[in-house]
């Protein structure tokens, strides 16, 4: 039986080439959009669970709130480890490392350097803490003593070849060396943290620090099996008021009694392991988190345009069940069943989607590269090919089938023999609803996805072109400037002898993606836990100010005709209100610990010269927060203001400059702009990712609205043919043939403003500053979709209204 069910739906699907090319085309580009955005997801929600025990696993993190200044932050204090395993029998194990910034690497003895950029210092029970696999080495030892380092695969290989490099040296910086005594597999990219290279925690001297009021560590626990996390997070308070509270006492004057009743706060909460990648936007948060919103967005557009897609098989299957009408007569003449009427027309559905699946696959195979590139992902089509994606696409395949021929089976199978064999069917207004509230849901989608992808590209524009406080253009970053030591002065003094450099700063801070560097400041030169300020502190030359073109909103900025100005700092306009200086800077200071980490209780008390405008040197998704510019050495770049003329020649001067200054070193340089630019790359790729599949929302609803339209001028072939005898143009019957369409379409228009209008506000919420969403947006957006809807059916239209009128009326 299932075998002549199959004979019938190729018989059935070859004798309507038309329409089951139309379905085809539409079902597998649903379907490949569908299954391209199913990897995405996929790989977004799978991140850490490749880990040993990754449910057993959480991330400690800090929050707190100091005169108001709310904070959040996924670094912990150095002791915090070894305290919650000693002290809380839950707590199976425990874990911390630290980033390190970029390192220069080569093998003892030779001078190729190579850049390493993901190294972190370790403790010694990494490899038992995460059960990743050693190549060579002893996992429980290998980061046991001091100058010791392991590496993954591809550096080993990249450094030493194939052999084993344990027990080699290395030289770190030049002037460190390292033993090798391990190599580990390249972790997977669906790990939160990527690094190459794991340094030692022996050799951090902060590693052993007793405060808990310094945050520098990523720190991790494994809770025993039957532990609960939130039990144990309830015991936290304690733990604050034991530890922290007598720090309280020592750095702010002040019990944390009297801390809290200030509205202060201290917290530690805990984060699953594999949550991190989707639900962690925190300070020290490693970079290349995801975002669990885009993950609802992309799933809803995956399932609304296989939706589409199913809707048009819906819409042809049923506006031709005219067509079919005889065949369901004679069937059920001949003794045929409803049930096995259904099971005929859901066999034909469910051979459709099979066909459309397999070369949805194929397309997906030739697609992924370029869907790489757009999601910055490096999903792998053997993803496809496992067993678990294997069952979910043959589940796909039978629902795909099912709810694209369901309605269409019942609605066929209840024909009455009688009237059809006697050519007195009517589809009826039923019918013509369903099918016009289908496009309706088309049109609707569609339209939604078209202002989506506008509002995110006006963001984007609003962004480029934002005033933020300084200049972003033709600034040259060299990077790494420390590799210089103490020529980096003398390296910029040559470099500004060349014409096309108009000016020069050496910082360790620019304002694009730069790190947190948090301390408490208090107004005044004594310290009052009632009016202390959490901000950022940064290091700045003389020169920083002219060469990014800040703007000084009063007083001066650090000058070399005054030598107390090494004790002296400037603070931005947010930082002057919050201590209260925003009249007048006069004869005002500002103090905090001038020990590291608070490792000292010494006050240093610095003069308060000048306020800077804001600028903005976070991202727009935030707010501008209070700083403070110290007069200082930072040499982790220099920054050159050059002439917008061929700036290619500029960049192989100061290389060959650098050659002279540090022979044999990398050159690596960035432009400000594009670092900027860069901020926003998750948005640039959600822009490209809404356009890509806003088309081909468009495209498979005007798909099916091609063969509607087409079944259209089939049905009123003789009511044309005798409007064209009494006279009718041809443009008033593709009018009059367009018309109910272009009403559904705008129809649609109004559905879908409303919608889409509310989940843009909401996407926009993310960002502190943001456009404006504009009304035209929305009629462009109908106006497009009513001129392709118009242009679709046009072209079927026109070839009816064509057509000789004789062909039509020649029975009549």
């Amino acid at each position: 039986m299932l075998t002549n069910y199959l004979i019938v739906a190729l018989r059935n699907l070859r004798k309507q080439k038309f329409y089951t090319l139309i379905n085809i085309l539409g079902l597998s580009t649903g379907l490949t959009c569908f299954l391209l955005i199913m990897l995405f997801v996929s790989h977004e929600v799978s991140y850490d669970q490749h880990h040993a025990d990754a449910e057993r696993i959480y991330r400690m993190d800090f929050s707190g709130t100091i005169n108001g200044n709310e904070f959040i932050t996924a670094l912990m204090c150095a002791p915090g480890a070894a305290a919650m395993k000693a002290d809380y029998p839950e707590v199976e194990d425990a874990f911390r490392f630290r980033t390190t910034g970029n390192w220069f690497v080569k093998r003892q003895g030779e001078q190729t350097t190579f850049k390493e950029e993901n190294v972190i210092n370790a403790d010694p029970n990494f490899f038992t803490f995460w059960g990743i696999p050693l190549i060579y080495g002893d996992p429980e030892t290998c980061l046991s003593r001091p100058r010791t380092l392991v590496m993954d695969r591809t550096t080993a290989t990249k450094i030493f070849g194939d052999t084993n490099p344990v027990g080699e040296m290395v030289v770190l910086d030049n002037h460190l060396d390292y033993e090798v005594t391990g190599v580990y597999e390249d972790l997977p990219d669906n790990s939160h943290f990527q690094h190459n290279i794991l340094l030692t925690m022996l050799d951090r001297e902060d590693a052993e620090s007793p405060v808990w009021m310094s945050f520098n560590f990523n720190t991790y626990l494994k809770l025993d099996p039957q532990a609960n996390h939130q039990a144990l997070e309830a015991k936290f308070p304690q733990l604050i008021e034991s530890k922290m509270g007598p720090e309280i006492q020592k750095y702010m004057n002040m019990s944390l009694e009297d801390f809290s009743s200030l509205g202060n706060k201290a917290g530690i909460s805990l984060i699953p392991l594999t949550d991190i990648h989707l639900h962690s936007d925190k300070l020290g948060d490693l970079s290349g988190n995801g975002d669990i919103k885009y993950v609802y967005i992309f799933t809803a557009i995956a399932l609304f345009i296989l939706l589409l897609a199913c809707i048009n098989f819906m819409n042809l299957a049923t506006a031709r069940s005219a067509n079919r009408a005889k065949e369901v007569g004679i069937r059920k003449v001949l003794g045929a069943i409803r049930p096995q009427l259904i099971r005929q027309f859901l066999s034909e559905a469910i051979l459709l989607s099979f066909i459309s699946t397999v070369l949805a696959i194929g397309f997906v195979y030739l697609l992924l590269p370029a869907f790489n590139e757009l999601s910055g992902k490096t999903l792998a089509f053997q993803n496809l090919l496992t067993p678990a994606f294997g069952i979910t696409a043959l589940v796909i395949l039978i629902v795909v089938g099912l709810l694209a021929g369901s309605y269409p089976a019942f609605y066929l199978s209840a024909f009455q023999p009688a009237q059809t064999l006697k050519g007195k069917l009517t589809l009826g207004l039923k019918s013509g609803g369903i099918r016009s509230t289908l496009v309706v849901l088309q049109f609707t989608v569609s339209i939604m996805m078209i202002v989506g992808t506008a509002i995110v590209f006006d963001q984007l524009s609003y962004i480029q072109n934002k005033k933020l406080g300084f200049d972003k253009d033709h600034i040259i970053m060299i990077h790494d400037a420390w590799i210089l030591d103490k020529k980096v002065k003398a390296y910029k003094a040559e470099a500004l002898r060349d014409s096309r450099i108009q000016q020069g700063t050496v910082s360790g801070f620019l304002p694009v993606n730069t790190s947190n560097n948090n301390n408490i400041y208090f107004p005044g030169k004594t310290v009052s836990g009632d009016n202390s300020h959490v901000i950022n502190n940064h290091w700045v030359d003389h020169d920083y100010l002219s060469t990014l073109g800040l703007t000084m909103k009063t007083g001066r900025w650090f000058s070399k005709d005054f030598p107390s100005d090494s004790t002296a700092v400037i603070l931005n306009e947010v930082a002057a209100r919050q201590m209260g200086f925003e009249a007048d800077i006069s004869g005002q200071y500002v103090s905090t610990y001038a020990g590291n980490n608070f490792d000292s209780v010494e006050v240093a008390s610095y003069k308060v010269i000048g306020v800077v405008e804001d600028f903005h040197y976070k991202t727009l998704r935030d707010h501008i927060e209070p700083l403070v510019l110290h007069l200082g050495e930072s040499t982790g770049y220099i920054a050159f203001k050059v002439s917008a003329e061929n700036p290619a020649t500029t960049i192989d001067y100061l290389r060959t400059l650098w050659d002279d200054f540090a022979p044999g070193q990398p050159f690596a340089y960035s432009f400000l702009n594009q670092r900027f630019n860069n901020l926003y790359k998750a948005e640039q790729q959600i822009g490209k990712i809404f356009g890509v599949f806003a088309f081909l929302a468009i495209f498979i609803a005007c798909l099916g609205l091609f063969g509607l339209a087409a079944f259209t001028a089939e049905q009123r072939k003789k009511e044309i043919g005798i409007r064209k005898v009494m006279g009718a143009s041809v443009s008033h019957i593709v009018n009059k043939l367009s018309w109910n369409f272009i009403r559904l379409v705008g129809l649609s228009f109004f559905i879908a403003t409303p919608l889409a209008y509310i989940a843009m506000n909401r996407w926009l919420q993310d960002f502190e500053y943001r456009t404006q969403i504009h009304w035209w947006v929305f009629v462009a957006a109908g106006l497009a979709a009513a001129t392709i809807a118009w242009l679709t059916m046009g072209v079927q239209s026109w070839k009816a209204a064509r057509a000789n009128p004789v062909n039509s009326l020649r029975n009549e």
